[in-house]
């Protein structure tokens, strides 16, 4: 089996799931198709090595999560970051789900792009602190310390609300 028929099995399995991922670090759907495309554009070059990899299929979501973070990605494209999300509620009575949804997405862009990652990546992507800290490059306890004070910001800030 040559690389590139790897390759192409490795995105059509993983895709969708990796675009997921982006939409919600990114909160738009465009946003995240482009982040993904981006990531592998990026593995095809490298897949020779990437392919050697015992999972793959993690190594491109750590590409993902890492091109999110990046700022060259913002100043490359010239996007420049919102403090609210592109997409707001409806005022269309669809269901308390996309409220919720709607709502949850308003909350994480409040968050520094570090915290929302480590909170997408933990209940989201339901990966323990050691998977977290290894894709994010950091120590176990700062991936510890960024939930704490991003579950805190986020209390501050429904606190905030409500009074």
């Amino acid at each position: 089996m040559d690389g590139s028929v790897q390759y192409d099995e490795v995105v059509r399995a993983t895709q969708p799931r990796l675009v997921r991922l982006g939409l919600m670090l990114t909160g738009n759907l465009h946003s995240a198709e482009d982040l993904v495309q981006t990531v592998l554009a990026r593995a095809h070059r490298r897949w020779d090595r990437i392919s050697g990899l015992e999972f793959p299929e993690a190594y491109l979501r750590t590409m993902v999560v890492n091109e999110f973070l990046s700022w060259r990605r913002i100043l490359k494209n010239r996007e420049l970051p919102l403090a609210e999300p592109i997409e707001r509620p409806s005022d269309e009575d669809i269901g308390s789900r996309q409220a919720l949804k709607d709502a949850t997405w308003q909350l994480l862009t409040t968050l520094p792009r570090q915290q929302r990652a480590v909170l997408v990546l933990r209940y989201y992507e339901d990966l323990s602190d050691a998977e977290i800290a290894e894709i994010l490059g950091i120590a176990v306890g700062t991936v510890r310390s960024n939930v704490a004070r991003a579950l805190a910001n986020l209390r501050d800030h429904l606190s905030t609300e409500e009074d």
